[in-house]
């Protein structure tokens, strides 16, 4: 018998580890900063369907690189939407 013990084949955790502190990881940097958009509005449907996902789930902060603010807007935004019936709840 094999003492296999469920260890992952392929890069180990350190690898990746040191993958991110050598710097090959960038920040996301909020995309309604960097474009200047002040106030998300809630009739924007191209800038509303970029942060949710094919399910209808709104993207995390994480994922999307939104600041605070502007996450807690577009959220605010693709509520609103969904509630007028602009955008699906689910897919």
């Amino acid at each position: 018998m094999d003492n296999f013990r469920g260890k992952v084949r392929g890069r180990g955790r350190d690898e990746r580890k040191r993958e991110k502190r050598d710097g090959f990881t960038r920040k996301k940097v909020c995309k309604l900063c960097r474009e200047d958009i002040g106030k998300v509005d809630y009739k924007d449907l191209k800038l509303l369907e970029r942060f949710v996902t094919e399910r209808g789930k709104i993207i995390s902060s994480r994922m999307s690189g939104n600041c605070a603010k502007h996450q807690r807007t577009m959220g605010e935004a693709i509520k609103r939407a969904r509630f007028i019936a602009l955008l699906p709840y689910t897919r």
